[in-house]
């Protein structure tokens, strides 16, 4: 079917009460995945593109871009191309070319006002061109080059003092950029490989009431189902997964290779690989939006 608009979906599921799931795109087989989960749980969900994933594809936004829009038209599930984690206003400008709808301006690691600032040009840039717009507030961590701004040393820790969003800040900061969404750090952290995050579920609460626009968590794959349906009903919205398919992807490769070490032939492992993460993908859209 043709894509869907990220915010488009995010909206349904705000009015609806329920949670959206963001996927991060690598591969092919990680966009095959994303498509094959979501028809399986009969929910739709976001492919997204990362700055870092592009970086991997030797800095060429349309390929791979083209490569998932591919698979998710193809597909009988409703599914949306978002641009995630964009730093780099050369690559922001790129994007609704590549035929991105949506994208996530990162200007976190920027002092207060600088975000505004950098976040409210892309903001404009965005809405120029017809793309929904998200950005940061906070310090999610957990990615690399995170560190702890007051030392230049360490990685960011997700419960570090200054690190969660202050709900007054953020009121001040939506009406100053002007974003459809707002990722908030809220004890999440990117890059988790096991599920054992804990969430401020009142903070949660006091944004949804504070911030008139959808409300995004990063880093979801570190955070227990039980922990995401909670984060749901208290006011989250787009729900980010991305190392949860990668843990699956690599788990499935490696156990096949164990019993095989002489394969190679990608397509042989490639195949468990891209079922384990259909799997994770639809467990996870069961939890966030069921």
């Amino acid at each position: 079917m043709p894509l869907v608009g990220s915010g488009e979906l995010v909206a349904d599921a705000r009015a609806s009460g329920r949670g959206v799931a963001a996927f991060n795109v690598i591969t092919l087989e990680h966009a095959e995945a994303i498509a094959a989960g979501a028809e399986t749980a009969g929910m739709p969900a976001v492919l997204q593109i990362s700055e870092n994933a592009v970086r991997f594809h030797g800095g060429r936004l349309a390929p791979v871009a083209a490569a998932a829009a591919a698979v998710a038209r193809a597909s009988s599930a409703p599914l949306a191309l978002h641009l995630d984690h964009v730093e780099s206003f050369e690559l922001l400008r790129a994007a609704p070319e590549a035929g991105f709808g949506s994208v996530m301006f990162d200007a976190s690691k920027l002092p207060y006002a600088g975000n505004v600032a950098a976040t409210a040009k892309a903001v404009r840039f965005g809405h120029a061109h017809g793309m929904w717009v998200e950005a940061e507030l906070g310090r999610i961590g957990g990615k690399p080059g995170d560190r702890e701004p007051e030392e230049g040393r360490g990685t960011l820790d997700a419960h570090a003092p200054g690190v969660r969003t202050d709900p007054a800040e953020a009121t001040a900061y939506t009406a100053a950029t002007g974003v459809d969404a707002l990722a908030v750090a809220v004890g999440s952290s990117h890059a988790m490989t096991e599920r054992t995050a804990v969430l401020d579920h009142a903070l949660i609460g006091e944004l949804r009431e504070a911030v008139p626009v959808p409300l995004v968590l990063h880093g979801s794959s570190g955070v227990p189902d039980e922990e995401l349906r909670r984060a749901v009903a208290a006011g989250m919205t787009k729900i980010n997964i991305g190392t949860a398919l990668n843990t699956a992807f690599t788990g499935a490769v490696r156990a096949f290779l164990a019993q095989d070490a002489r394969a190679v032939d990608p397509r042989r492992y490639l195949l468990p690989a891209r079922e384990a993460m259909a799997r994770t993908v639809a467990a996870f859209l069961k939890a966030v939006g069921g």
